[in-house]
C-alpha cells in the first residue's frame, strides 16, 4: 500500500501509482477486461481517487487501460507478443548503450561496478534479498556512463512494458543475473563494445524469455484468463506485491 501521509503532496505519487498499476497488469493480478473502479481502486492503494485517475490516464496513453464512455477505465489486452516485442526492444537498446559504455568507461566505475557484482553475488545467496535492485542500480550506472541520454530515454519507455523489478522473482532468474553480470564486467574491463554488447543483449533477452514462461504458467494468456470485472480490486496470482 502506498503511504498516503507521508506522500499525499508528492508530485510523483501518480507515477507510482501508475508504476504499481502498470506492474498489477503485466503479472496478472488486474487482467484484459477488468473494470478499474476508482474509489475502490484508491481505497486498495490507500490514496484519494485524484491521483488515482492521473496514473489510469497515463497508463492509457501508454497503451495499458481503455477510457470507455459511461464505463470507465479498463484494462486493455496485454499479448504474450507484447512482451516479445518489448524484451527484445529492451535488449537492443540495452545492448548498444552497453557497448558505448564499454568504450567510455574509467576505473574508479569499474571498481563501483565490480563492487556491485560481488553484492549481487553475495546477496543471491539469500531468497528474500533484493538482487534486482542491485541490478538496476548496475545498468543505471552502466546508462550513466554511456553518456547517450535520448537513447537512455527510449530504454525508460521499452522498460515500461519489461519491469526487470517483476522478472526478479521469476525462478532462475537470480541465479542468471549473476552469472551474466560477471560476464558483462569482464567485458567492461577489458573495454570489448561487443562483448558489452552481445552479453547485456543476451541477459535481457533471457529475463524476457523466463519471465513470459512464468506468466504463462500463471495463466496470464490461457483461454480461461480474461475473467469478469472485479472493479479495480486485484486478483491473486501468487505474486509478491512488495515492490513499488
Amino acid at each position: 500500500m502506498i503511504n498516503a501521509a507521508m506522500r499525499a503532496q508528492s508530485p510523483r505519487l501518480p507515477d507510482e501509482l501508475a508504476g504499481r498499476l502498470r506492474e498489477w497488469i503485466m503479472t496478472g493480478r488486474l487482467r484484459a477486461g477488468d473494470h478499474l473502479h476508482l474509489e475502490r481502486l484508491a481505497d486498495n492503494l490507500g490514496v484519494s481517487v485524484t491521483p488515482v485517475r492521473e496514473a489510469l490516464l497515463a497508463l492509457r496513453g501508454e497503451g495499458f487501460v481503455y477510457l470507455e464512455p459511461r464505463r470507465g477505465f479498463t484494462v486493455a489486452p496485454l499479448s504474450r507478443h507484447d512482451f516479445t516485442d518489448a524484451h527484445q526492444l529492451q535488449a537492443g537498446l540495452s545492448g548498444e548503450l552497453a557497448a558505448r559504455a564499454a568504450q567510455r568507461i574509467e576505473a574508479e566505475q569499474l571498481a563501483e561496478l565490480a563492487e556491485l557484482v560481488e553484492e549481487m553475488r553475495l546477496t543471491a545467496r539469500f531468497a528474500l534479498a533484493d538482487v534486482g535492485g542491485l541490478v538496476s542500480r548496475f545498468h543505471a550506472e552502466l546508462w550513466r556512463i554511456a553518456e547517450s541520454p535520448k537513447l537512455s530515454w527510449f530504454l525508460g519507455i521499452a522498460v515500461r512494458y519489461a519491469p526487470q523489478h517483476v522478472a526478479a522473482s521469476v525462478p532462475g532468474w537470480r541465479e542468471m543475473a549473476v552469472t551474466d553480470h560477471e560476464a558483462l564486467l569482464i567485458a567492461l574491463q577489458q573495454h570489448n563494445p561487443i562483448d558489452a554488447r552481445a552479453t547485456m543483449h543476451k541477459h535481457v533477452a533471457h529475463t524476457g524469455e523466463l519471465l513470459i514462461h512464468h506468466l504463462q504458467q500463471l495463466g496470464l494468456w490461457s483461454s480461461g484468463s480474461e475473467s469478469t470485472s472485479h472493479q479495480g480490486v486485484p486478483h491473486h496470482t501468487g505474486n509478491n506485491d512488495s515492490g513499488g
